[in-house]
């Protein structure tokens, strides 16, 4: 007797030259990654005592975190403000966010050394340190996430009951997850207000964790907006047209916000002579306000433009460029490094140059492929867009 087995043609492996290549790339960032650990991080990267904070901080944490801001966002639009017409966008939304999170871990275990010693911050507690509260919101919210986006891997596997008990519960950790996200998409700017000397006048003020949190709400949409938009290309499904053109109808509201509160600040502070007279630092301030407030603001706010498939799509990726330039500025561009022989803190002393290596861009696209990759896969095997499920 024979026994025949089909296989679902859609759990089929099949590697086509793009997994080949973040494979590739994956496997690059991997050894990379075990000559760290093995010779220490002089032998791969070009960060020195005068200049500890590199490309890793400001691509893999600063902007990691930020683009995963758009799960928060959405949690809360689905969950706790009810309006459940979003709910196809919800899961999408959840993975990046994870997945965001999950390379923002992976790129700190380089960047620090001894993953080993991770548990380490759970037991020795530094009850003055901002990082102390970053890195328990982000282990927390990372596991929040996991849970929120077990059902669909439960419903993946058929395990049916599982998931219906994860929804039936999932309301308190919803509620913890956006309360864990604001403490620190906040506490990333809260974590710069120590180096007031250091940190050019047109982005230090007192109000870092509140421009943070506002900037991370604009990007959380925009990212939305641009996950749904592409995924619809690449894995040749509908876009939700008229939920995006919502979402794009928020956008101007936040980013009016985010100016008025950042210029304000700025007079206040008696910092608005620094904006055309300060040559590059000038020239990065108006280029981030210009593409990731101004431009956007705008764009977003004719109808025509958020009813286009291509003008959201345009549109969501000017603003995530130019946010992102402020992630990159506020974090590595307008910072003044000490003399590393005197080790003075000010903005007139002499300042230390650092170029990222190419190990260290390496770790982050591999990173950065791990996060693709994981993407395309959970779209392929998992009832990702769940909308689509339930109408088959």
């Amino acid at each position: 007797m024979k026994m025949q087995i089909s296989v679902n043609p859609r759990l089929r492996f099949h590697l086509s030259p793009l997994v080949w290549i973040l494979l590739g790339l994956m496997g690059i960032a991997f050894v990379v990654a075990m000559i760290r650990y093995i010779y220490g991080i002089g032998a791969i990267s070009n960060l020195s005592y005068s200049y500890p904070w590199g490309f890793w901080i400001s691509f893999d944490l600063f902007t990691g975190v930020a683009i995963g801001s758009g799960a928060f966002v959405m949690a809360s639009i689905v969950y706790i403000f009810e309006l459940k017409e979003f709910q196809p966008l919800l899961r999408p939304s959840v993975l990046t966010g994870f997945l965001g999170y999950v390379m923002v871990v992976i790129a700190l275990l380089v960047d620090l050394g001894h993953p080993e010693r991770i548990w380490y911050m759970m037991i020795h507690w530094n009850h003055t340190s901002v990082l102390l509260e970053i890195g328990i919101c982000v282990m927390s919210y990372l596991t929040v996430l996991a849970i929120e986006f077990a059902p669909v891997v439960f419903e993946g596997l058929k395990w049916h009951q599982f998931a219906h008990t994860v929804h039936k519960y999932i309301m308190p950790f919803v509620i913890l997850g956006v309360v864990l996200s604001t403490l620190h998409q906040s506490s990333l700017g809260s974590l710069l207000l120590i180096q007031p000397a250091k940190l050019y006048p047109l982005w230090w003020t007192p109000i870092l964790p509140v421009l943070f949190f506002i900037s991370a709400v604009s990007i959380g949409l925009a990212m939305i907006i641009f996950e749904a938009s592409v995924s619809s290309r690449y894995f040749h499904r509908g876009l939700e047209l008229h939920l995006l053109e919502k979402l794009g109808r928020a956008i101007p509201v936040v980013l009016v916000i985010y100016l008025i509160v950042r210029f304000t600040q700025l007079a206040l502070a008696g910092d608005l002579q620094y904006l055309f007279n300060s040559g590059l630092m000038s020239l990065l301030f108006w280029a981030e306000i210009v593409l990731g407030s101004i431009v956007p603001l705008i764009l977003f706010s004719f109808r025509k433009i958020r009813q286009s498939p291509n003008g959201l799509l345009i549109s969501s990726i000017i603003l995530l460029v130019g946010m992102i330039l402020d992630r990159f500025d506020v974090s590595w561009f307008a910072v003044r490094h000490p003399d590393p022989l005197s080790y003075i803190p000010s903005l007139m002393a002499f300042n230390a140059h650092y170029i990222p290596s190419l190990p260290e861009l390496s770790i982050s696209i591999g990173i950065f492929s791990f996060g693709i990759l994981a993407f395309g896969l959970a779209a392929r095997y998992l009832p990702l867009f769940d909308a689509e499920e339930h109408h088959k």
